[in-house]
């Protein structure tokens, strides 16, 4: 079994009272993980609160505390693709992360993540991404090194002041002749809860598609996600054709 080397963190939300036992409250909030993985966990200490004191039975919900946990996989797959450092100063750290390898632990992945191999690389155990991007895309990630300025970089990405932009090639060519969309709908989760779907209702995911180049039968494609929705893009270049 994998564990990994560094914690994962949960905030208790907050909610109407009764409150419920942190056990019951982590079997909901992760369903993947069985109520009896949470119990046994919590029964060998692997669970803190952020005092970084043991979970008990008996440790009461407070709203806003803190939850580390170490994530536990069975027969992690590996990711036979190497990350590359791109930059890295006193408050930066740039990489351009690989297809099919997740930015953090997640799922089927604990030691397999672009954070972990990086902590590993650098030496640096307080890295944290700043943004992430889907497991199957490959791309450019800027991690902070420095807790002191990491919420300004992330006002940075809050304010909508980084602008992101991404290649994709598609097989399908609009049939309507247009070369250039901006999009604006709403994605929720659907059925199952892994995957995203566009629905009536307040907007909440912005993007510009644009079709710079065909070669073969296949488009290049320019997309710039103004928001950042689960599967955003992929979701919109659907919704195009």
């Amino acid at each position: 079994m994998g564990t990994s080397n560094y914690p994962s963190v949960v905030t208790l939300p907050k909610i109407n009272k009764p409150y419920p036992s942190i056990l019951c409250f982590l079997s909901s909030r992760f369903p993947a993980i069985t109520r009896d993985a949470w119990e046994k966990r919590i029964g060998e200490g692997k669970v803190h609160d952020d005092r970084m004191l043991p979970i008990t039975p008996d440790t009461e919900y407070v709203p806003q505390m803190r939850i580390f946990y170490f994530r536990e996989v069975n027969d992690e797959p590996h990711i036979p693709f190497a990350e590359e450092i791109l930059h890295r100063d006193d408050q930066i750290l740039v990489a351009c992360k690989p297809h099919f390898l997740p930015v953090t632990p997640g799922g089927r992945y604990v030691d397999e993540c672009l954070l972990n191999r990086l902590r590993i690389t650098t030496g640096i155990p307080d890295l944290a991404p700043l943004h992430r991007i889907d497991r199957e895309t490959a791309g450019i990630v800027l991690f902070s090194v420095n807790k002191e300025t990491r919420g300004r970089y992330g006002e940075l990405f809050m304010n909508g002041r980084v602008e992101k932009s991404y290649l994709a090639i598609s097989a399908n060519l609009p049939v309507d002749g247009k070369t250039s969309w901006t999009i604006e709908d709403r994605i929720v989760r659907g059925e199952p809860w892994f995957r995203m779907q566009s629905v009536a209702g307040e907007t909440n995911a912005r993007s510009t598609i644009r079709l710079v180049d065909v070669k073969d039968g296949k488009g290049c494609f320019v997309l710039r996600p103004i928001t950042g929705k689960t599967h955003q893009l992929r979701v919109h270049m659907s919704g195009i054709g």
